[in-house]
């Protein structure tokens, strides 16, 4: 069972208010807390199943003793488990970290001295893994569809993976040849090219959703999900047209927050695997993922002259230094600087 939280104490003016309880109500389970508080600040699913994994990790690592009762030692106790036993990277490291100050800061209503002094583990840079041209097109051609589409349209575009799975019918403007990427990485919205060659394949598969929405809309299914309140202030905004999915899924399944059944995008895991069979019928000795198409599309662009800027502004990085990764990644390519070893050979 979750531990269960104890009477909140009065706010001390270093902390912010803890969640309010109603009169009358029982105290919430600290893991409906999270929850809650993840919900109303409108974290992603993924988040909120992160955060919530982190939380239970950190209570039962010390005895299920509750978070009031620990502090700067079992916090450092705890990611240094995570450092020198699990051998978690630091990514996971900080993913974890930023679990814990949620709860302290947002759900405890927290904010002690000692969480300002918990050093964060510094993330490597690492290179990214990039594909030829040829080795592109030999991959897609690999791949079956609908799968082989996304893939196009991941390089094509250089959205995340699931940017383009979530793309409703609104946001493809065919008249301007752009796409609208809501709701991206930082909740930010930007607009991406649509590639004159997937014109034609992209308003087939449009049609092929609207097959979709109107037998969902025949048996009266429950409309596709929508960002925050919206459906609140539009209840039937979900079963419109332009909201439906681009690539949604063959079947219905169980919304995991609502319960509703509804029409969900196709999952990632099946571009996944359709990426990993495709790399191993062309041989292709290099890591790939759905991101590789993304980091090859802005290497291509760059090679091809484009200003870092505008390829900046069609990945949605808040800052260029992040974009500088890929002029790093063609110095690489580029393999123009004579080795010294080789005039020793030729003298």
């Amino acid at each position: 069972m979750h531990p269960s939280l104890p009477p909140s104490p009065p706010p001390s003016s270093s902390s912010r208010p803890a969640l309010p309880v109603l009169p009358g109500r029982p105290t919430p389970r600290l893991l409906d807390q999270v929850r809650d508080r993840l919900r109303y600040m409108h974290y992603s699913l993924r988040t909120e199943q992160a955060y919530l994994y982190w939380v239970r990790f950190f209570i039962h690592f010390h005895g299920r003793r509750h978070p009031r009762e620990l502090g700067p030692a079992e916090v450092e106790a705890f990611l240094s488990m995570l450092a020198a036993e699990r051998r978690v990277s630091s990514a996971t490291h900080n993913q974890a970290l930023s679990a814990l100050l949620f709860l302290y800061r947002e759900v405890l209503g927290a904010e002690l001295p000692w969480m300002q002094q918990i050093r964060r583990p510094s993330q490597a840079r690492r290179l990214p893994s990039v594909l030829t041209r040829p080795e592109v097109h030999a991959l897609l051609q690999a791949m079956p569809e609908p799968m082989r589409l996304v893939a196009r349209l991941l390089y094509g575009t250089g959205m995340r993976l699931l940017e383009a799975l979530r793309l409703r019918v609104k946001d493809v403007d065919f008249d301007r040849h752009v796409i609208v990427v809501r709701e991206a990485k930082g909740n930010k919205d930007r607009v991406v090219m649509l590639p004159h060659s997937l014109a034609g394949e992209l308003r087939a598969q449009i049609a092929h959703a609207r097959v979709l929405w109107q037998l969902d809309h025949r048996q009266e299914q429950a409309g596709v999900d929508v960002p925050h309140a919206l459906a609140n202030k539009y209840p039937r905004v979900g079963q419109t047209w332009g909201w439906f999915w681009v690539f949604p899924a063959p079947a219905l399944s169980t919304d995991p927050r609502s319960g509703v059944v509804r029409r969900h995008h196709l999952h990632e895991e099946r571009l996944h695997r359709a990426l990993k069979s495709g790399a191993g019928q062309t041989g292709l000795d290099k890591r790939v993922s759905a991101h590789t198409l993304r980091h090859s599309f802005a290497t291509h662009l760059l090679q091809a002259g484009t200003d870092i800027r505008t390829v900046q502004e069609l990945l949605g990085h808040s800052d260029v230094s992040t974009t500088m990764i890929y002029t790093h990644v063609l110095k690489v390519a580029a393999g123009g600087t004579a080795s010294p070893l080789d005039s020793l050979v030729a003298a």
